[in-house]
């Protein structure tokens, strides 16, 4: 029996990154080459350059942490920004090689969202500015000031991103506006909430969701929103940054649906024609209420979501959730919470629902019937969505 020996694997392909690195590092100039060899070697800067990346049209973005450790002889302001600026070239022209997208034109270092403003580490970032962003290659438009209100030119100026997540197109500006890549998932649960593989009680058909409407109190760049619109629902969103209602409404063109942005203040008229399937408010959602009480008395009864996406909690306009569902419907309760602690914040979650019901005289049952563990957000914490559901028994 003649026994044919196993095929040698494959060679898996060269990191691109790593690929332009050490092209690059070839190509420098004796004398240069001299003084980097003084604080490091090419081994250890390919042991400490990134293997990972993400895309976002035309943006590449590198981990966190990117290009610390030896790097910084390379990265500081003495070494002559043309190499630098030749060796993040090399890395977009790898990397696009590799996806086989030539549109690849920037390059940035990608950081966690703060809690709180840098130039004032007591004031909440609640614009949730991407400030830790580290730009590297490419124009990413001019650094504003968080608290400048953009006009149309900023708007002009400023470098657009896009990206699909489940058939949905999304657009930010990544120097002024943060973006969630780890909540695909629960977009997508979003989409499917009501599809016949759940629950009885949620299976709504397209034809009946088409005449629910959604509210969300944080609606960022159209996170949810986007997912109820193509759901065929209405959906009122409330948003104070500026930046993410541009981006919202950029977003909602590029899916094909209307929206109308009013400005704080702004009169506000009842327009149910079907450009307009998403209607932003540009204020603080503490006016959600208040706003929504010209709808007629069958569209407030039609309110079957309201989503409160604000981490690490948006305990502070729950409430007022309650009180904007009239009727049967879920609020979906985002929280950072522990991981032994869940158990015990869904029994507090309820109780304080249950409160609020009873000091109103509301006949209606709560109960969380789901916990959604979204994404780790720190050793032992999770980003939890807690789907609440109020009901007539």
């Amino acid at each position: 029996m003649i026994t044919t020996p196993p095929r040698p694997p494959k060679p898996k392909p060269a990191n691109p990154i790593l690929h332009a690195v050490t092209t690059w590092f070839s190509a420098l100039p004796p004398e240069l080459l001299g003084t980097i060899h003084k604080f490091t070697t090419l081994q250890e800067l390919l042991g400490t350059a990134p293997k990972r990346w993400v895309t976002y049209r035309p943006v590449i973005l590198l981990p966190s942490g990117t290009f610390s450790g030896p790097w910084s002889s390379i990265f500081n302001l003495s070494f002559p920004s043309s190499h630098r600026d030749n060796l993040c070239a090399a890395i977009v022209a790898s990397i696009s090689k590799k996806e086989g997208k030539g549109s690849l034109t920037h390059l940035a270092i990608n950081s966690g969202i703060p809690l709180h403003r840098h130039e004032d580490e007591d004031a909440e970032n609640i614009l949730r500015t991407p400030s830790g962003l580290v730009t590297l290659y490419g124009d990413f438009g001019p650094a504003l000031s968080p608290d400048q209100v953009p006009g149309l030119q900023d708007f002009k100026d400023a470098f657009w991103v896009c990206t699909k997540q489940n058939g949905i197109s999304q657009t930010w500006a990544p120097r002024y506006t943060m973006f969630s890549r780890g909540n695909v998932k629960e977009k997508a649960r979003l989409l499917d909430f009501h599809s016949p593989s759940q629950v009885e009680g949620r299976r709504r058909s397209r034809e009946v969701l088409k005449g629910d409407v959604a509210v969300d109190l944080y609606a960022g760049i159209g996170y949810f929103v986007f997912s109820y619109a193509a759901l065929g629902m209405r959906v009122y969103g409330w948003e104070i940054n500026g930046w993410s209602v541009e981006g919202l409404r950029r977003g909602a063109g590029l899916n094909g649906w209307g929206v109308r942005a009013v400005k704080e203040d702004e009169e506000w008229v009842v327009n149910k024609e079907e450009d307009e399937r998403i209607v932003l408010f540009e204020e603080d959602n503490r006016k959600a209420e208040e706003r929504l009480q010209i709808l007629s008395e069958r569209e407030k009864e039609r309110v079957r979501h309201v989503n409160l996406g604000l981490l690490p909690t948006s305990e502070g306009s729950w409430d007022m959730a309650l009180r904007i569902l009239h009727s049967d419907g879920w609020l979906h309760v985002h929280e950072n919470v522990g991981v032994n602690d869940v158990d015990s914040r869904k029994v507090e979650i309820e109780g304080m629902f249950r409160s609020w019901l009873k000091k109103a005289k509301d006949e209606r049952e709560v109960k969380v019937e789901h916990v959604e563990f979204v994404k780790t957000f720190a050793p032992g914490v999770w980003h939890c969505v807690f789907d609440v559901y109020i009901y007539y028994k």
